[in-house]
């Protein structure tokens, strides 16, 4: 087990009804004046933001709102957020929605006290060191942004979606009510799916040793996501199936899986190899859900790269599918890990997702575009369990067509 750092700062308020307490958990956090950011219309829809209006009017505190985030949210938005949490003063920002919403509070929370633009956090120009505290309501389960020191932000003028970490912006407080998910349309609730066994996946691959603890956090996170997938599709408002996706996405990025797989203590285990090629698809391509391009990216990689390590595709093979290689041969462990890596991309197509690049009508014209982006965003090489060049990328995605 390599040394690690794991750092939860998040209260979850997780429950039927958590959603009515957000006034009072806010105001427990001394905030009294806060910046309201979510989506474009579902949670107006649903009721969702009455309810959180009228929570917060109870406690006392103060609200300015910004509305409009879309999916892959893009940097313009932010820096209106910026611009208006200043002129209003206010003391914390309030995410009503999923990772994109999330995400965009959080690049508000650390854009207000940094002199410059907050896109130099993305282009590695700056690192977040300060932030207004940020609470979430979360109502699509997916990204684990309500707990975790990620935020990935779009820039549609140059084509580019880059991440940065921090755990300064980790959220204070998530509040977690999966009745608010009963609504979820089940394309949206298997992208979502998608996205959380990516997460385990990018940390279970990392190119370390096995670490039997986290391990088994990590594919038992994945059984539990492959048990409960099924059952909201099928009955979307089974409150129990919601509940366990709702926190194996929260358990899928906070950092819990990777614990003793990192190269660095300080940093968070893996490569991010399928995260890094997807960005590309939804940075050129913003109508793409991240989960989606995820479901076709991660198995192509995997079947580029397994050769790299087989015993870890073996391991992971055996404890999420039960498959083991019919005997001692090179050939029966092949056939074992290509069956796993099989299995996994048809768990994302049995809940709708797509298999090949060309469902967002991509070609071949398509890769160049995508590689001149991911050069500036990665560089010429990338990777932990196996280093992939830009000759290495242009395969992937030519064998995802």
């Amino acid at each position: 087990m390599r040394d690690f750092e794991f750092f939860s700062p998040t209260r979850f308020v997780f429950g039927r009804k958590a959603c009515d307490q957000t006034g009072s958990r806010l105001a427990e956090l001394g905030l009294k004046n806060v910046l309201v950011v979510y989506g474009r219309g579902s949670v107006v829809k649903t009721g969702t933001l009455d309810r959180v209006r009228a929570s917060l009017a109870e406690a006392g505190v103060a609200v300015t709102e910004l509305g409009g985030v879309r999916p892959n949210p893009e940097v313009g938005l932010v820096r209106e957020g910026v611009d208006l949490a200043r002129a209003k003063r206010v003391d914390g920002v309030l995410a009503v929605g999923g990772g994109s919403v999330i995400d965009t509070a959080k690049a508000i929370a650390f854009g207000v006290p940094y002199d410059g633009d907050v896109w130099d956090f993305f282009s590695k120009k700056a690192k977040p060191e300060q932030a207004l505290p940020i609470a979430c309501v979360l109502t699509i389960p997916a990204a684990g942004s309500e707990a975790s020191s990620s935020c990935v932000i779009s820039n549609d003028a140059l084509s580019l979606k880059a991440g940065t970490n921090g755990d300064v912006f980790r959220p204070r407080l998530a509040i977690m009510d999966p009745e608010l998910t009963f609504t979820l349309p089940a394309y949206q609730t298997a992208a979502g799916v998608t996205d959380m066994v990516a997460h385990i996946c990018e940390r279970y691959f990392s190119g370390t040793e096995a670490v039997p603890v986290t391990d088994n956090i990590a594919t038992g996170l994945i059984r539990a996501l492959m048990e409960a997938a099924p059952v909201v599709i099928e009955n979307p408002t089974d409150y129990d199936a919601r509940a366990n996706i709702m926190w194996a996405g929260t358990l899928a990025h906070n950092d819990i899986a990777g614990c003793g797989r990192s190269l660095v203590p300080t940093s968070r285990a893996g490569g991010w190899e399928s995260h890094g090629l997807e960005h590309e698809l939804s940075a050129h391509h913003p109508e793409i859900t991240h989960g989606a391009g995820l479901a076709v990216i991660m198995p192509a990689w995997m079947r580029y790269v397994w050769r790299a390590d087989p015993s870890r595709f073996l391991s992971f093979g055996r404890d999420v599918f039960g498959i083991e290689p019919a005997d001692a041969t090179d050939a029966a462990a092949e056939q074992a890990v290509l069956r796993t890596i099989d299995r996994l991309q048809g768990f994302f197509a049995s809940l709708g997702m797509p298999t090949k690049l060309d469902a967002f009508g991509l070609g071949e014209d398509d890769i160049e575009p995508l590689i001149g982006t991911l050069r500036i965003t990665k560089g010429e090489k990338f990777g932990a369990f196996r280093t992939l060049t830009m000759d290495d990328a242009r395969a992937i995605y030519r064998s995802a067509l």
